[in-house]
Formats: structure tokens, C-alpha cells, sequence
């Protein structure tokens, strides 16, 4: 595990998943009966932003851990998918006020910042092709034959 492999697009997407996480505990919306969760009203939807935020953490941790790039390069091209799907439900999520909802709250806004964190960290990391950060592959000696 080293701490140099991390690039600025994997801290940024691992930081849009904490947001989209804490948004998910957060109120979204107020009507006259109260606040609104994101679970009581994005219905099955709402699995978009915690699939968003699973991939930028499999991203930020397989970056972490991994030896070569390959991991981090595939966990970065799903967590562009990811991102980009729940940018487009946050955004839907803030335009669109279910159950005659007067205003939005904080989770509405830090999910959709949580969004496009992980969006445009992902693919910032996708973008930093640094071959610096791996050791580079040591074929095995050549045994004698017998």
C-alpha cells in the first residue's frame, strides 16, 4: 500500500463518494409535513448514486493497493459510467421536487456535488497517465536447461 500512487483524480473521486454517502443520510427536500430523505424519494433510484459512490471507492482503493495499473484503469472507466448516471439523477433530483416540495436541503445539494466530484475525478484520473508511479516489470532470470 503506498500513498505516492494516489493521484489528485482519486482523492477527488474518493471525496465525491464520502459526499454522495453523507448526502444519502441527509434530508433533500421540505414540504409542509416535514423533510424528505433521498430514500423516501428517489424509490430504487437512488441505487445510481450509491452505485456511483462504490465504484470511486473501488477506484480510490484498488489505486491505493494495487502493483500495476490495470485495476485502477478499468475501476476508472466504471466510475466515469457511475458518475456520469448519477450526475444526471442528482441533477434530475434537484430540478424535479417530489411530494410538493417547497425547498431544497443540504443533501440535495451535497449529493450532487458528491456527483460531479466523482464524475470529473474519475475522470481526471483516467486523464494522468504518470508510468513513473509503477516499478517497471523485471522479467525472471533464465534457468539453465537440464
Amino acid at each position: 500500500m503506498r500513498l505516492t500512487h494516489l493521484r489528485p483524480g482519486d482523492l477527488l473521486a474518493g471525496a465525491g463518494a464520502v459526499c454522495l454517502i453523507v448526502a444519502l443520510t441527509l434530508p433533500w427536500y421540505e414540504n409542509a409535513d416535514g423533510k424528505l430523505s433521498a430514500w423516501s424519494t428517489f424509490g430504487p433510484a437512488v441505487v445510481l448514486l450509491i452505485l456511483a459512490a462504490i465504484a470511486a471507492l473501488v477506484l480510490f482503493f484498488s489505486t491505493l493497493i494495487e502493483r500495476s495499473p490495470a485495476l485502477p484503469v478499468a475501476a476508472g472507466v466504471w466510475s466515469v459510467l457511475f458518475g456520469l448516471i448519477a450526475v444526471v439523477a442528482a441533477i434530475v433530483r434537484v430540478l424535479e421536487r417530489p411530494d410538493h416540495a417547497t425547498s431544497l436541503c443540504a443533501g440535495a445539494w451535497l449529493g450532487l456535488v458528491g456527483a460531479v466530484a466523482v464524475l470529473a475525478g474519475a475522470w481526471w484520473s483516467m486523464s494522468d497517465e504518470r508510468t513513473s508511479q509503477y516499478e517497471p516489470a523485471q522479467p525472471e532470470p533464465r534457468r539453465p536447461a537440464d
